[in-house]
């Protein structure tokens, strides 16, 4: 299989799996972005993943809606014209691949990720998290209808995943969001270094995702509420205490207004 970020509006990803003949696409946002693809590669789109109900992440649906295409999201959001619910524990099936169904409430009340554990069938076999706007490079989602606290135990669940899992998060934020890490955490070297290796990949128009899990680890502030540095910004932003918890929820809200 072939793993293509497709972009779409000025910062999305719509991710695409084909392997020559079929495709399946990941929240796809816009249909235009998906259609020239299937043009130009030739493709036959038979299966679409969709991980909330944000109009950015659905908002192609209706090009497929009468398709007959198999249609996955959360069983409980408000989405139109889903013809498969999935919620935690379920497996996806499509190309010989298995996606298991993982709850990450938090960005909404009711989203989802989906992991495929065997990587994408090309060696090495790294797992890849879908992870729409719980996750991304370096940060991770607002807020909306979901809560805080569903917000830290799901990064805290997807952070409990293999060192090697490709994060195909939704959108291209990972500068931005590296400027807030760094004034967090102003003396972690990866940061700098990570940095750069985003800077020359943007320089070329390529996206800095995939990351990896073990990447973040070193320059996500939000998986890193225990370290001192991240707790002393933390406390000096509001914190209650030294608790992840609270430190995960201080450097939300601070980042809500960075």
């Amino acid at each position: 299989m072939k793993l293509i970020a497709l972009p779409a509006f000025t910062d999305n990803y719509i991710w695409m799996l084909h392997d020559g003949h079929q495709a399946l696409v990941v929240d796809p946002g816009e249909a235009a972005p998906v259609k020239q693809a299937l043009e130009a590669l030739g493709l036959e789109l038979t299966a679409i993943l969709v991980t909330h109900h944000h109009a950015d992440h659905i908002g192609g649906l209706p090009a497929w809606r009468d398709s007959g295409i198999p249609i996955h999201g959360p069983a409980h959001e408000r989405i139109q014209g889903l013809t498969h619910v999935v919620a935690e524990g379920d497996r996806v099936h499509w190309g010989g691949l298995e996606f298991s169904v993982l709850d990450t409430p938090g960005h909404t009340r009711e989203h989802i990720a989906y992991l495929l554990p065997q990587g994408t069938g090309q060696a090495p076999h790294h797992p890849h998290l879908f992870c729409g706007d719980t996750l991304f490079s370096a940060g991770c989602g607002r807020v909306f209808d979901g809560t805080l606290d569903q917000l830290y135990d799901s990064l805290m669940r997807l952070a409990s995943l293999p060192d090697d899992t490709r994060i195909c998060a939704t959108h291209e934020y990972t500068l931005s969001n590296l400027r807030f890490a760094q004034a967090v955490e102003p003396r972690n070297p990866d940061m700098g270094r990570h940095q750069a290796h985003c800077e020359a990949l943007r320089a070329q128009l390529l996206p800095t995702l995939p990351s990896t899990l073990r990447t973040e680890r070193l320059i996500n502030p939000f998986l890193r509420c225990t370290q001192s540095d991240v707790v002393a910004s933390a406390l000096a932003h509001g914190a209650q205490d030294a608790d992840p918890r609270s430190v995960f929820v201080a450097l939300r809200q601070w980042k809500n207004q960075f």
